[in-house]
């Protein structure tokens, strides 16, 4: 069985950067109120990615459809528009959020107005790198985007530290010019980066580009030739009004609490750092899972195609690893469910202070940490689902999910009213369950025909059903008497509690999940021998 996995040195590079901006940040938080972090997270990000989003997410799209065989004049000529449609949006929504929403209080949130008009030249800046990042996304210079996007957020987040511990009383003016700071050198390391290039005519990538000089990426007007590929633009216009809703669908909750006023700006705040904690065990654990084995699947099976029709031996090599990789997420975010309860109101301490740890932040992440376990269930039933299925099964799914992301609008909206910013988050469970009990639906039709049952992989003994309701109960009771008020002997006494009931879980988990074990330790050698081999 082949070991798909990203690029190891890639792979372990972004990590780095996110560990380090993760250090930096539980640093920041210190040092800043939780309104200051609603405003900056939520509103600010959200008039930035918006503006963002609009000015050029269709222009990548239609631009990176393309072949090689193309007039690059013209895909660059249409590019830069993206900066002028930017400079308009910029204005208008930089109108609506100083002029239609909800102004905070200048005590509290000094300098709103500077932050609003930063962070919309901030998009606009980073949209005059636009040609180059398609011109190194259509070559496949993936290194140069990783340490682009990772130095600058890196150098963001050091500017950020150093202004918020010598110029607190700043306010909005310190992200405001971190944020810009961070256009500005993502800009420059693409310049930079093809500066280098085009001046290098020896360099075998400069031979493969279809640019020799810097002024070949600048507007260019050529008589008897369309400034722009009138194909290329009716894609763009045709992306424009696909992906407008998704923008909607996947920023739904800021737009939520941006446009309806139902949280404050400090739950805002709280609540997004819970959020981006939380996720942060599904970017770095289950989203390399689901993109490697999905992969996996689509190379493994015919897609729209019975699974009695198919070769029997991929069939059955599918549905192994497919129960293998059911069971170790169930595994796995029964285990964050499970010890998360018990450590969220530690955890968030230790990151942020008693502003994260006091209030709605614990349970929040405990609320979250069930999230996390429908994730990593619906990563690794989707990434089946959209390997096996055929294009109109794929087509009709998305229209499913369509309507279901609308109604994840409504539902969030109604549940935040009724029980706070734990509202969204039980509104993402809601959407994640129907998900995943479609995914399971189509897998079971697959495999009915089949004597293969790969969902007996969300079966487990009782034994360790045992385990894991014990282990519970134990870091529970540790909870209520050992943390978080009683100083750092208690503390390291809970997670010493912890420690012992976590050892005694996985214990249980080796002793009854033989095979499980088997399919994690021929991974495990089937990866060492592709490094040994690279």
């Amino acid at each position: 069985m082949n070991s798909l996995r990203p690029r190891p040195v890639l792979g372990n590079s972004r990590v780095l950067f996110r560990l380090i901006t993760f250090v930096l940040n539980a640093f920041i938080l210190r040092f800043l109120s939780k309104e200051i972090v609603g405003i900056v997270n939520v509103r600010l990000t959200l008039l930035y990615s918006t503006t963002i989003f609009l000015a050029r997410e269709a222009f990548r799209r239609a631009c990176l459809t393309g072949g090689a065989q193309r007039d690059w004049s013209q895909t660059f000529n249409l590019l830069w528009l993206t900066v002028p449609l930017g400079v308009f949006w910029s204005l208008f929504l930089g109108w609506v959020w100083l002029q239609l929403l909800e102004v905070p209080d200048p005590s509290v949130v000094p300098h709103y107005g500077t932050g609003v008009v930063v962070f919309a030249l901030s998009a606009v800046v980073e949209l005059l790198g636009e040609p180059f990042w398609v011109l190194a996304q259509a070559h496949m210079f993936v290194k140069l985007k990783v340490i682009a996007e990772s130095l600058s957020v890196i150098l963001k987040s050091v500017l950020t530290a150093l202004l918020v511990l010598w110029l607190p009383h700043w306010g909005l003016y310190i992200f405001s010019l971190a944020q810009l700071f961070y256009t500005t050198i993502l800009v420059l390391c693409y310049v930079i980066y093809f500066t280098k290039l085009l001046g290098s005519p020896e360099s075998p990538k400069q031979q493969t580009l279809p640019v020799s000089r810097m002024t070949d990426l600048l507007p260019n007007v050529v008589r008897n030739k369309a400034f722009v590929n009138w194909k290329e633009a009716k894609l763009t216009w045709s992306f424009f009004k696909q992906s407008f809703l998704k923008q909607i669908l996947t920023e739904g909750e800021r737009y939520v609490m941006t446009f309806l006023n139902v949280l404050n700006f400090g739950d805002q705040g709280i609540y997004d750092i819970v959020n981006n904690l939380g996720s942060l065990v599904a970017r770095l654990i289950f989203q390399p899972i689901e993109e490697s084995f999905y992969i996996f699947f689509a190379k493994v099976l015919e897609r729209g195609k019975d699974a009695t029709l198919q070769k029997q031996e991929d069939v059955a090599v599918a549905a192994v690893v497919l129960e293998s990789l059911l069971k170790l997420a169930l595994l796995a975010g029964l285990t964050i469910t499970v010890f998360g309860f018990a450590y969220s109101q530690l955890a968030l301490d230790i990151y942020g202070g008693a502003m994260l740890s006091s209030g709605s932040g614990p349970i929040l992440l405990r609320s979250y940490c069930l999230y996390v376990l429908l994730l990593a269930i619906n990563g690794v039933t989707e990434c089946f689902t959209f390997a096996a299925m055929s294009k109109e099964e794929v087509d009709r799914y998305n229209f499913t999910m369509l309507g279901l992301s609308s109604s994840f609008l409504v539902l969030s909206y109604l549940l935040t009213r009724w029980c706070g910013s734990v509202g969204f988050i039980l509104a993402n469970c809601f959407n994640m369950a129907i998900r995943i009990t479609q995914s399971l639906s189509f897998i079971h039709r697959y495999y009915q025909k089949s004597p293969h049952r790969p969902l007996a992989g969300l079966y487990l003994s009782p034994v360790l059903l045992g385990t894991f309701a014990v282990s519970g109960g134990i870091t529970g009771v540790s909870e209520v008497f050992l943390c978080c008020d009683q100083g750092w002997p208690a503390r390291l006494a809970h997670i010493a509690v912890g420690t012992f009931c976590l050892g005694a879980t996985l214990g249980t988990v080796f002793l009854t999940e033989t095979k499980l074990i088997h399919f994690l330790r021929t991974q495990l050698g089937v990866s060492r021998l592709a490094d040994k081999m690279t």
